[in-house]
């Protein structure tokens, strides 16, 4: 496909969601105006506008390419940017033990969302979606776990469906904890980086925290998103799959890091070298905070809210409990290590 038919094909969804992140933003100006202060960011107003939208009206077809395109590479840009604002100074203090503690807390709440599944009589390669989707990166964790595990279309859908709905939901409702229960900064970016399922979620739920809380956020969420590797290939040795599907999770295993992961590392190591003058950092913070807000707009242009309806109350019970399970360890892990 050329550039220009490219363009053209993009170009009805990107404005969609440009105007819709556009309204988020003169609605959180208004909130400023009338309550004086920001108590609901421009990025979760953009995810609820969105889903507003497409539930009052399901969009056009054309609409498709450009949300996708908002919604995946927008918002990878985003990613790689923020890097800049993060030095290896700035987390230094996460250390061995951290990341250790991340580990545990995602092999623990995988196994025990899938005891919960089952005993809810879930099939066993749904409970296993669910558990991987919420314990590691959502989508994106159900999307490869699926394959290696040969779950069915019906299942896909059932728990892809449900992973969105929780994880916006999660997006709203965390940063209660921060305001109502005296956590800590560092405590609330960490809670967040361990829960929340996707990364741009976690920079939703963080925001209203401020940049501290997305940095340290962030980069607890980088280390899940890295447990997907290691997860993959356990569940392939364990489902004993056959040679023929070999290429395919080889395939998978070569995908495991993002490119975007990695520019956001390589911005954030060029930060720390101090190879980014400091002129620079502002304009890049604010560029990726505006197109982290048009990648919120298409992220609810995807949900349309009527899709819950199409999963049982067994699938809905198992991903919220799973999801409070998952805060629970989580919590345990911030007292255990003493975050302050």
């Amino acid at each position: 496909m050329s550039p220009a038919r490219r363009a053209n094909e993009i170009l009805p969804g990107l404005a969609l969601t440009a105007a819709v992140a556009l309204l988020a933003y003169a609605a959180e100006h208004v909130e400023v105006g009338l309550l004086g202060g920001r108590w609901i960011e421009s990025l979760v107003l953009a995810i609820a506008l969105g889903i507003l939208v497409c539930t009052i009206k399901p969009l056009k077809p054309a609409m498709k390419p450009g949300i996708d395109f908002s919604a995946k590479f927008l918002l990878e840009i985003a990613i790689v940017l923020l890097g800049a604002s993060i030095s290896l100074s700035a987390i230094r203090g996460a250390g061995v033990w951290l990341i250790a503690g991340i580990a545990i807390v995602v092999v623990l709440s995988i196994a025990a969302t899938y005891l919960i599944g089952r005993a809810l009589g879930l099939p066993p390669k749904l409970a296993t979606l669910i558990a991987c989707g919420n314990s590691i990166c959502g989508n994106s964790a159900i999307v490869a776990v699926a394959p290696v595990i040969e779950a069915d279309s019906q299942e896909i859908a059932a728990a892809l469906a449900f992973t969105a709905v929780l994880g916006i939901a999660a997006v709203f409702l965390l940063p209660l904890f921060y305001f109502h229960f005296g956590m800590s900064v560092p405590q609330y970016g960490t809670l967040a980086g361990l829960t929340v399922y996707a990364v741009p979620q976690v920079l939703a739920a963080t925001a209203p925290v401020g940049l501290l809380a997305v940095q340290t956020g962030t980069l607890v969420k980088l280390v899940r998103v890295l447990m997907l590797g290691p997860v993959i290939f356990l569940l392939g040795i364990l489902t004993k799959a056959e040679a023929s599907g070999s290429d395919e999770r080889n395939g998978h295993h070569h995908s495991l890091v993002p490119w975007f992961i990695c520019g956001f590392l390589g911005l954030m190591a060029l930060r720390s070298f101090g190879l980014i003058p400091d002129a620079l950092v502002t304009p890049m913070e604010t560029v990726s905070g505006i197109l982290t807000v048009i990648a919120m707009a298409a992220l609810g242009l995807s949900v349309n809210i009527r899709s819950v309806a199409h999963a049982g109350g067994r699938v809905i019970a198992a991903a919220t409990l799973s999801l409070l399970t998952l805060g629970a360890i989580s919590y345990g892990l911030i007292l255990a290590l003493q975050i302050q």
